[in-house]
Protein backbone atom coordinates (compact mmCIF):
# COMPACT_ATOMS: atom_id res chain seq x y z
CA UNK A 1 0.00 0.00 0.00
CA UNK A 2 1.13 3.84 -0.75
CA UNK A 3 2.38 5.24 2.54
CA UNK A 4 -0.31 8.17 2.05
CA UNK A 5 -3.73 7.00 2.19
CA UNK A 6 -5.32 7.03 -1.39
CA UNK A 7 -8.64 7.16 -2.90
CA UNK A 8 -8.88 6.02 -6.09
CA UNK A 9 -12.25 7.97 -8.49
CA UNK A 10 -13.54 5.62 -10.59
CA UNK A 11 -15.57 8.19 -13.29
CA UNK A 12 -14.83 11.88 -13.58
CA UNK A 13 -17.78 13.79 -14.15
CA UNK A 14 -20.57 15.23 -11.69
CA UNK A 15 -20.54 12.46 -8.63
CA UNK A 16 -16.64 11.65 -9.24
CA UNK A 17 -15.06 14.93 -9.43
CA UNK A 18 -17.87 16.34 -6.78
CA UNK A 19 -16.56 13.77 -4.27
CA UNK A 20 -13.13 13.46 -5.25
CA UNK A 21 -13.42 17.78 -4.50
CA UNK A 22 -15.16 17.96 -1.60
CA UNK A 23 -12.47 15.25 0.01
CA UNK A 24 -9.46 17.04 -0.79
CA UNK A 25 -11.42 20.07 0.65
CA UNK A 26 -11.00 17.96 4.20
CA UNK A 27 -8.03 16.49 3.76
CA UNK A 28 -4.60 17.90 2.12
CA UNK A 29 -2.97 16.05 -0.19
CA UNK A 30 -0.02 14.84 2.63
CA UNK A 31 -2.96 13.10 4.20
CA UNK A 32 -4.91 11.79 1.06
CA UNK A 33 -3.11 10.89 -2.35
CA UNK A 34 -6.27 11.14 -4.93
CA UNK A 35 -6.62 9.55 -8.30
CA UNK A 36 -9.44 10.11 -10.56
CA UNK A 37 -9.90 7.75 -13.56
CA UNK A 38 -12.05 8.89 -16.53
CA UNK A 39 -12.61 6.97 -19.85
CA UNK A 40 -13.41 10.16 -21.78
CA UNK A 41 -11.30 13.05 -22.87
CA UNK A 42 -13.34 15.20 -20.58
CA UNK A 43 -13.91 15.89 -16.89
CA UNK A 44 -16.92 17.43 -14.61
CA UNK A 45 -19.42 18.48 -17.62
CA UNK A 46 -23.18 19.73 -18.29
CA UNK A 47 -24.37 16.46 -19.85
CA UNK A 48 -27.65 18.33 -19.77
CA UNK A 49 -25.94 21.06 -22.08
CA UNK A 50 -24.98 18.88 -24.97
CA UNK A 51 -28.69 19.55 -26.99
CA UNK A 52 -28.05 23.35 -26.47
CA UNK A 53 -24.62 22.63 -27.96
CA UNK A 54 -25.96 20.22 -31.05
CA UNK A 55 -28.61 23.59 -31.40
CA UNK A 56 -25.81 26.03 -30.81
CA UNK A 57 -27.76 27.85 -28.56
CA UNK A 58 -24.59 27.28 -26.22
CA UNK A 59 -21.24 28.44 -28.71
CA UNK A 60 -18.41 26.16 -27.88
CA UNK A 61 -17.89 22.03 -26.11
CA UNK A 62 -15.47 24.46 -23.84
CA UNK A 63 -18.55 26.58 -22.41
CA UNK A 64 -20.06 23.21 -20.86
CA UNK A 65 -16.99 22.10 -18.81
CA UNK A 66 -16.77 23.62 -15.23
CA UNK A 67 -13.29 22.30 -14.71
CA UNK A 68 -10.80 20.24 -17.29
CA UNK A 69 -8.45 18.03 -15.75
CA UNK A 70 -5.48 20.23 -15.78
CA UNK A 71 -7.59 22.77 -12.93
CA UNK A 72 -8.03 19.56 -10.88
CA UNK A 73 -4.53 18.42 -10.95
CA UNK A 74 -3.16 21.99 -10.03
CA UNK A 75 -5.80 23.60 -8.06
CA UNK A 76 -6.92 20.54 -6.19
CA UNK A 77 -3.72 18.31 -6.39
CA UNK A 78 -5.61 15.63 -7.94
CA UNK A 79 -4.27 12.46 -10.12
CA UNK A 80 -6.85 13.21 -13.31
CA UNK A 81 -6.49 10.21 -16.06
CA UNK A 82 -8.35 11.05 -18.67
CA UNK A 83 -8.31 8.20 -21.26
CA UNK A 84 -8.29 5.12 -19.09
CA UNK A 85 -10.81 2.36 -19.12
CA UNK A 86 -10.95 0.83 -15.54
CA UNK A 87 -11.34 -2.95 -16.49
CA UNK A 88 -12.08 -4.53 -13.13
CA UNK A 89 -12.38 -3.99 -8.92
CA UNK A 90 -10.31 -7.04 -6.89
CA UNK A 91 -11.40 -6.35 -3.19
CA UNK A 92 -9.42 -8.46 -1.61
CA UNK A 93 -6.50 -7.21 -3.15
CA UNK A 94 -7.77 -3.40 -2.76
CA UNK A 95 -6.83 -3.05 -6.50
CA UNK A 96 -8.54 -1.69 -9.88
CA UNK A 97 -6.88 -2.55 -13.27
CA UNK A 98 -6.82 0.48 -15.45
CA UNK A 99 -5.91 0.79 -19.21
CA UNK A 100 -4.85 4.00 -20.73
CA UNK A 101 -5.63 4.44 -24.58
CA UNK A 102 -3.88 2.47 -26.71
CA UNK A 103 -1.89 1.00 -23.89
CA UNK A 104 -0.95 -1.47 -21.27
CA UNK A 105 -3.36 -2.43 -18.39
CA UNK A 106 -1.78 -1.78 -14.94
CA UNK A 107 -3.26 -2.15 -11.25
CA UNK A 108 -3.37 0.53 -8.86
CA UNK A 109 -3.76 -0.20 -5.38
CA UNK A 110 -6.24 2.02 -3.39
CA UNK A 111 -7.39 2.66 0.36
CA UNK A 112 -10.52 3.86 -0.18
CA UNK A 113 -12.45 4.09 -3.56
CA UNK A 114 -15.21 5.78 -5.32
CA UNK A 115 -17.58 4.72 -7.61
CA UNK A 116 -19.23 6.99 -10.22
CA UNK A 117 -19.33 4.99 -13.59
CA UNK A 118 -22.75 6.92 -14.34
CA UNK A 119 -25.61 5.18 -16.52
CA UNK A 120 -25.35 3.25 -20.07
CA UNK A 121 -27.39 4.50 -23.12
CA UNK A 122 -30.00 1.87 -23.49
CA UNK A 123 -29.58 0.82 -27.08
CA UNK A 124 -31.27 -2.27 -28.58
CA UNK A 125 -29.73 -5.05 -30.73
CA UNK A 126 -31.53 -4.30 -33.88
CA UNK A 127 -30.29 -3.70 -37.18
CA UNK A 128 -28.52 -0.44 -38.22
CA UNK A 129 -28.06 0.97 -34.88
CA UNK A 130 -24.33 0.94 -35.10
CA UNK A 131 -24.36 2.76 -38.67
CA UNK A 132 -22.64 5.97 -39.39
CA UNK A 133 -25.27 8.86 -38.54
CA UNK A 134 -26.54 7.10 -35.58
CA UNK A 135 -25.77 8.61 -32.20
CA UNK A 136 -26.59 8.46 -28.63
CA UNK A 137 -26.26 11.99 -26.89
CA UNK A 138 -24.86 10.32 -23.31
CA UNK A 139 -20.99 12.27 -23.07
CA UNK A 140 -19.38 15.56 -24.02
CA UNK A 141 -17.89 13.67 -26.70
CA UNK A 142 -21.14 12.37 -27.97
CA UNK A 143 -22.68 16.12 -28.22
CA UNK A 144 -19.56 17.16 -30.23
CA UNK A 145 -19.87 14.24 -32.63
CA UNK A 146 -23.43 15.28 -33.11
CA UNK A 147 -22.63 18.75 -33.84
CA UNK A 148 -19.80 18.30 -36.22
CA UNK A 149 -21.47 15.66 -38.43
CA UNK A 150 -24.45 18.44 -38.68
CA UNK A 151 -22.06 20.98 -39.28
CA UNK A 152 -19.97 19.00 -42.13
CA UNK A 153 -23.03 16.92 -43.68
CA UNK A 154 -25.53 19.59 -43.17
CA UNK A 155 -28.58 16.63 -43.17
CA UNK A 156 -31.87 17.56 -44.12
CA UNK A 157 -34.05 15.10 -42.34
CA UNK A 158 -33.16 13.84 -38.74
CA UNK A 159 -35.32 10.87 -36.71
CA UNK A 160 -34.92 10.93 -33.01
CA UNK A 161 -36.27 7.60 -31.31
CA UNK A 162 -37.48 8.32 -27.93
CA UNK A 163 -39.61 11.14 -26.66
CA UNK A 164 -38.12 11.88 -23.31
CA UNK A 165 -35.97 14.81 -21.94
CA UNK A 166 -33.26 13.66 -24.44
CA UNK A 167 -35.37 13.38 -26.96
CA UNK A 168 -37.80 16.44 -26.94
CA UNK A 169 -34.20 18.39 -26.50
CA UNK A 170 -32.59 17.01 -29.45
CA UNK A 171 -35.50 17.49 -31.33
CA UNK A 172 -35.82 21.18 -30.75
CA UNK A 173 -32.25 21.03 -31.24
CA UNK A 174 -32.53 19.85 -34.72
CA UNK A 175 -35.77 22.00 -35.73
CA UNK A 176 -33.55 25.19 -34.78
CA UNK A 177 -30.75 23.70 -37.27
CA UNK A 178 -33.25 23.94 -40.10
CA UNK A 179 -34.03 19.99 -40.65
CA UNK A 180 -37.03 18.14 -40.64
CA UNK A 181 -37.84 16.37 -37.98
CA UNK A 182 -39.37 13.65 -37.06
CA UNK A 183 -39.98 11.82 -33.38
CA UNK A 184 -40.54 8.35 -32.66
CA UNK A 185 -42.13 7.03 -29.89
CA UNK A 186 -43.32 3.53 -28.60
CA UNK A 187 -45.23 4.67 -25.88
CA UNK A 188 -49.01 6.47 -26.46
CA UNK A 189 -47.74 10.10 -25.71
CA UNK A 190 -44.01 11.44 -25.75
CA UNK A 191 -42.93 12.09 -21.72
CA UNK A 192 -43.81 9.09 -20.09
CA UNK A 193 -42.25 10.62 -16.45
CA UNK A 194 -45.96 12.33 -17.32
CA UNK A 195 -49.52 11.04 -17.17
CA UNK A 196 -50.78 11.02 -20.58
CA UNK A 197 -53.15 13.58 -20.60
CA UNK A 198 -50.06 15.81 -19.66
CA UNK A 199 -48.06 14.20 -22.70
CA UNK A 200 -50.85 14.85 -24.80
CA UNK A 201 -49.88 18.70 -24.33
CA UNK A 202 -46.71 18.22 -25.24
CA UNK A 203 -47.19 16.70 -28.65
CA UNK A 204 -49.23 19.41 -29.49
CA UNK A 205 -46.84 21.34 -28.56
CA UNK A 206 -44.30 19.65 -30.74
CA UNK A 207 -46.51 19.63 -33.61
CA UNK A 208 -47.12 23.14 -33.52
CA UNK A 209 -43.29 23.34 -33.58
CA UNK A 210 -43.13 21.44 -37.04
CA UNK A 211 -41.95 17.81 -35.67
CA UNK A 212 -44.01 14.82 -36.92
CA UNK A 213 -44.86 12.95 -34.04
CA UNK A 214 -45.42 8.89 -34.53
CA UNK A 215 -46.81 7.22 -31.59
CA UNK A 216 -47.35 3.96 -30.52
CA UNK A 217 -44.61 3.12 -33.09
CA UNK A 218 -41.85 0.79 -31.65
CA UNK A 219 -38.41 0.74 -33.96
CA UNK A 220 -37.84 -2.63 -35.38
CA UNK A 221 -34.42 -0.98 -37.12
CA UNK A 222 -32.51 1.53 -39.03
CA UNK A 223 -32.10 1.23 -42.56
CA UNK A 224 -28.49 1.95 -44.24
CA UNK A 225 -26.87 2.60 -47.81
CA UNK A 226 -25.85 -0.71 -49.21
CA UNK A 227 -23.08 -2.12 -47.90
CA UNK A 228 -23.20 -1.19 -44.50
CA UNK A 229 -23.19 2.78 -45.05
CA UNK A 230 -24.42 5.63 -44.03
CA UNK A 231 -28.43 5.72 -42.48
CA UNK A 232 -30.69 6.33 -45.11
CA UNK A 233 -34.01 5.98 -42.93
CA UNK A 234 -35.51 4.25 -39.92
CA UNK A 235 -38.21 1.82 -39.88
CA UNK A 236 -40.86 1.26 -37.37
CA UNK A 237 -43.62 -1.38 -37.44
CA UNK A 238 -45.84 0.83 -39.61
CA UNK A 239 -43.64 2.34 -41.78
CA UNK A 240 -39.69 3.36 -42.90
CA UNK A 241 -39.08 7.26 -42.37
CA UNK A 242 -36.24 9.00 -44.28
CA UNK A 243 -33.38 9.87 -42.07
CA UNK A 244 -30.05 11.48 -42.94
CA UNK A 245 -29.14 11.61 -38.84
CA UNK A 246 -30.83 9.51 -36.28
CA UNK A 247 -30.53 10.04 -32.26
CA UNK A 248 -31.19 7.50 -29.66
CA UNK A 249 -33.13 8.84 -26.74
CA UNK A 250 -34.32 5.43 -25.27
CA UNK A 251 -33.16 6.39 -21.73
CA UNK A 252 -30.70 5.25 -19.84
CA UNK A 253 -29.98 2.24 -17.37
CA UNK A 254 -27.07 2.40 -14.59
CA UNK A 255 -24.07 1.67 -15.05
CA UNK A 256 -23.44 -0.87 -12.22
CA UNK A 257 -21.50 -3.78 -14.45
CA UNK A 258 -18.62 -3.10 -12.86
CA UNK A 259 -19.61 -3.21 -9.36
CA UNK A 260 -22.00 -6.24 -10.07
CA UNK A 261 -18.81 -8.43 -11.62
CA UNK A 262 -16.36 -7.12 -8.30
CA UNK A 263 -19.36 -8.86 -5.93
CA UNK A 264 -20.79 -5.14 -4.47
CA UNK A 265 -24.50 -5.32 -3.74
CA UNK A 266 -26.41 -4.15 -6.71
CA UNK A 267 -30.36 -3.50 -5.76
CA UNK A 268 -33.67 -4.32 -7.59
CA UNK A 269 -33.04 -1.11 -9.68
CA UNK A 270 -30.07 -2.52 -11.03
CA UNK A 271 -28.18 0.19 -9.55
CA UNK A 272 -25.71 -0.13 -7.11
CA UNK A 273 -27.13 -0.30 -3.15
CA UNK A 274 -25.66 2.41 -1.10
CA UNK A 275 -26.90 3.63 2.34
CA UNK A 276 -27.56 7.06 3.18
CA UNK A 277 -23.84 7.86 3.63
CA UNK A 278 -23.45 6.39 0.00
CA UNK A 279 -21.40 3.39 1.18
CA UNK A 280 -21.95 0.34 -0.39
CA UNK A 281 -21.39 -3.29 0.61
CA UNK A 282 -18.05 -3.45 0.58
CA UNK A 283 -15.65 -2.07 3.03
CA UNK A 284 -14.00 1.12 2.13
CA UNK A 285 -15.57 1.54 -1.55
CA UNK A 286 -18.26 4.40 -1.77
CA UNK A 287 -20.78 4.86 -4.94
CA UNK A 288 -22.64 7.98 -5.96
CA UNK A 289 -24.54 9.34 -9.35
CA UNK A 290 -26.16 7.50 -12.17
CA UNK A 291 -24.90 4.32 -11.14
CA UNK A 292 -26.54 3.85 -7.76
CA UNK A 293 -29.96 3.82 -6.73
CA UNK A 294 -31.47 5.58 -4.11
CA UNK A 295 -34.85 6.00 -1.48
CA UNK A 296 -37.75 7.85 -2.99
CA UNK A 297 -39.17 10.33 -0.64
CA UNK A 298 -42.61 9.88 -1.44
CA UNK A 299 -42.90 6.37 -2.10
CA UNK A 300 -40.27 4.72 0.05
CA UNK A 301 -39.64 2.51 -2.90
CA UNK A 302 -35.78 2.20 -4.67
CA UNK A 303 -35.57 3.94 -7.52
CA UNK A 304 -32.56 4.72 -10.70
CA UNK A 305 -33.07 8.45 -11.49
CA UNK A 306 -30.26 9.61 -14.21
CA UNK A 307 -29.77 13.42 -13.11
CA UNK A 308 -27.30 15.73 -12.76
CA UNK A 309 -28.80 17.19 -9.91
CA UNK A 310 -28.96 13.76 -7.76
CA UNK A 311 -25.04 13.08 -8.68
CA UNK A 312 -23.58 16.53 -7.63
CA UNK A 313 -25.28 16.16 -4.24
CA UNK A 314 -24.62 12.61 -4.22
CA UNK A 315 -20.86 12.80 -4.69
CA UNK A 316 -20.48 15.66 -2.13
CA UNK A 317 -21.95 13.74 0.59
CA UNK A 318 -19.71 11.05 -0.21
CA UNK A 319 -16.32 13.11 -0.60
CA UNK A 320 -17.35 14.55 2.94
CA UNK A 321 -17.39 11.10 4.28
CA UNK A 322 -14.45 10.29 2.76
CA UNK A 323 -12.93 13.00 4.15
CA UNK A 324 -13.66 12.41 7.36
CA UNK A 325 -16.57 14.34 7.73
CA UNK A 326 -20.33 13.41 8.25
CA UNK A 327 -23.29 13.83 5.79
CA UNK A 328 -26.13 11.97 4.45
CA UNK A 329 -28.06 11.86 1.31
CA UNK A 330 -31.45 12.57 1.96
CA UNK A 331 -33.03 10.64 -0.89
CA UNK A 332 -34.96 12.14 -4.19
CA UNK A 333 -37.87 12.93 -5.51
CA UNK A 334 -37.40 13.31 -9.31
CA UNK A 335 -37.84 16.95 -9.97
CA UNK A 336 -36.95 17.74 -13.14
CA UNK A 337 -38.04 20.45 -16.37
CA UNK A 338 -37.38 20.70 -19.51
CA UNK A 339 -37.91 23.18 -22.84
CA UNK A 340 -39.17 22.79 -26.63
CA UNK A 341 -39.05 25.60 -27.98
CA UNK A 342 -41.39 28.26 -25.49
CA UNK A 343 -42.70 25.19 -24.17
CA UNK A 344 -42.07 24.19 -20.33
CA UNK A 345 -42.59 21.01 -18.93
CA UNK A 346 -41.59 19.75 -15.43
CA UNK A 347 -42.46 17.37 -12.48
CA UNK A 348 -41.81 16.23 -9.14
CA UNK A 349 -43.30 13.42 -6.98
CA UNK A 350 -45.22 10.64 -8.70
CA UNK A 351 -47.26 10.20 -11.58
CA UNK A 352 -50.51 8.61 -11.43
CA UNK A 353 -48.67 5.24 -12.46
CA UNK A 354 -46.03 5.09 -9.88
CA UNK A 355 -49.06 5.82 -7.36
CA UNK A 356 -50.54 2.98 -8.31
CA UNK A 357 -47.42 0.58 -8.45
CA UNK A 358 -46.22 2.22 -4.71
CA UNK A 359 -49.90 1.53 -3.62
CA UNK A 360 -51.25 4.92 -2.94
CA UNK A 361 -55.34 5.31 -3.10
CA UNK A 362 -55.01 8.82 -4.56
CA UNK A 363 -56.85 11.52 -6.09
CA UNK A 364 -55.73 14.32 -9.00
CA UNK A 365 -56.93 17.73 -9.56
CA UNK A 366 -55.87 19.55 -12.99
CA UNK A 367 -56.50 23.13 -13.62
CA UNK A 368 -55.87 25.59 -16.87
CA UNK A 369 -54.92 28.79 -15.87
CA UNK A 370 -52.37 31.50 -17.21
CA UNK A 371 -48.46 32.18 -15.85
CA UNK A 372 -49.32 36.01 -15.11
CA UNK A 373 -52.32 38.01 -14.64
CA UNK A 374 -55.10 37.35 -17.82
CA UNK A 375 -54.58 41.14 -18.57
CA UNK A 376 -51.10 41.64 -18.19
CA UNK A 377 -49.19 41.29 -21.80
CA UNK A 378 -47.67 37.83 -21.88
CA UNK A 379 -49.67 35.90 -20.10
CA UNK A 380 -49.05 32.70 -21.33
CA UNK A 381 -51.55 29.27 -20.61
CA UNK A 382 -50.18 26.67 -18.31
CA UNK A 383 -51.65 23.57 -17.31
CA UNK A 384 -51.15 21.91 -13.41
CA UNK A 385 -51.48 18.78 -11.91
CA UNK A 386 -51.32 17.00 -8.73
CA UNK A 387 -51.75 13.96 -7.01
CA UNK A 388 -52.46 13.72 -3.20
CA UNK A 389 -52.93 10.66 -1.27
CA UNK A 390 -56.53 9.97 -0.21
CA UNK A 391 -56.10 8.93 3.63
CA UNK A 392 -53.75 11.24 4.95
CA UNK A 393 -54.22 14.44 2.24
CA UNK A 394 -50.55 14.72 1.49
CA UNK A 395 -48.90 15.62 -1.32
CA UNK A 396 -47.78 13.09 -3.78
CA UNK A 397 -46.51 14.31 -7.23
CA UNK A 398 -47.24 17.52 -9.26
CA UNK A 399 -46.56 18.23 -12.95
CA UNK A 400 -46.63 21.53 -14.94
CA UNK A 401 -46.85 21.68 -18.85
CA UNK A 402 -47.19 25.52 -19.93
CA UNK A 403 -44.78 28.12 -21.63
CA UNK A 404 -42.50 31.21 -20.34
CA UNK A 405 -42.78 31.22 -16.58
CA UNK A 406 -44.51 28.18 -15.84
CA UNK A 407 -42.28 25.95 -15.09
CA UNK A 408 -40.15 26.99 -12.33
CA UNK A 409 -43.04 26.66 -10.40
CA UNK A 410 -42.38 22.90 -9.51
CA UNK A 411 -40.34 23.82 -7.36
CA UNK A 412 -42.95 25.15 -4.79
CA UNK A 413 -44.51 21.84 -5.48
CA UNK A 414 -41.19 19.96 -5.03
CA UNK A 415 -40.46 21.74 -1.79
CA UNK A 416 -43.94 21.20 -0.40
CA UNK A 417 -43.27 17.11 -1.58
CA UNK A 418 -39.60 17.34 0.77
CA UNK A 419 -41.93 18.42 3.71
CA UNK A 420 -44.49 16.00 3.38
CA UNK A 421 -46.80 18.66 3.36
CA UNK A 422 -51.09 18.46 2.51
CA UNK A 423 -52.69 20.08 -0.09
CA UNK A 424 -54.70 22.23 2.07
CA UNK A 425 -50.80 23.11 3.73
CA UNK A 426 -50.17 24.04 0.03
CA UNK A 427 -53.44 26.06 -0.86
CA UNK A 428 -52.35 28.08 2.08
CA UNK A 429 -49.10 28.92 1.48
CA UNK A 430 -47.74 32.61 1.23
CA UNK A 431 -46.69 33.30 -2.44
CA UNK A 432 -45.37 36.09 -4.12
CA UNK A 433 -47.40 37.95 -5.83
CA UNK A 434 -47.17 41.00 -8.68
CA UNK A 435 -48.97 40.90 -12.19
CA UNK A 436 -46.40 40.58 -14.37
CA UNK A 437 -45.74 37.15 -12.56
CA UNK A 438 -49.05 35.80 -11.62
CA UNK A 439 -52.85 35.66 -11.21
CA UNK A 440 -53.25 37.25 -7.97
CA UNK A 441 -54.28 33.18 -6.76
CA UNK A 442 -51.21 31.44 -8.01
CA UNK A 443 -52.22 28.33 -10.37
CA UNK A 444 -50.35 26.10 -7.36
CA UNK A 445 -52.59 27.32 -4.76
CA UNK A 446 -55.72 26.96 -6.82
CA UNK A 447 -54.52 23.31 -7.89
CA UNK A 448 -54.06 22.01 -4.44
CA UNK A 449 -57.09 24.26 -3.35
CA UNK A 450 -59.36 22.50 -5.64
CA UNK A 451 -58.18 18.84 -5.03
CA UNK A 452 -58.15 19.26 -1.29
CA UNK A 453 -62.31 20.12 -1.65
CA UNK A 454 -62.34 16.76 -3.92
CA UNK A 455 -61.31 14.46 -1.22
Amino acid sequence: MNARPRLIVIGGDAAGMSAASQARRLRDSAELEILALERGPHTSYSACGIPYLVGKTVSSPEALISRDPATFRRDFEIDVRTGTEVEGIDLDRRTVTARPAGGRAVEESFDQLMIATGAVPVRPGLPGMDAPGVFGVQTLSDGIAVREFVDSRRPRTAVVVGGGYIGLEMAEAFVQRGMEVRLIEAATEPMTTLDPDMGRLVRDALTGMGVRVHLSEPVTGVETAPGGGAVRAVATEEASYPADIVVLGLGVRPGSDLARAAGIEIGPTGGIAVDARMRTSAEGVWAAGDCVQSLHRVSHAPVSIALGTHANKQGRVAGTNIGGGYARFGGVLGTAISKVCDLEVARTGLNEAEARRAGFEFETATLESTTRAGYFPGAAAMTLKMLAERRSRRLLGAQIVGWENAGKRIDVLATALWNSMSVEDVAAMDLGYAPPFSPVWDPVLITARKLAEQM
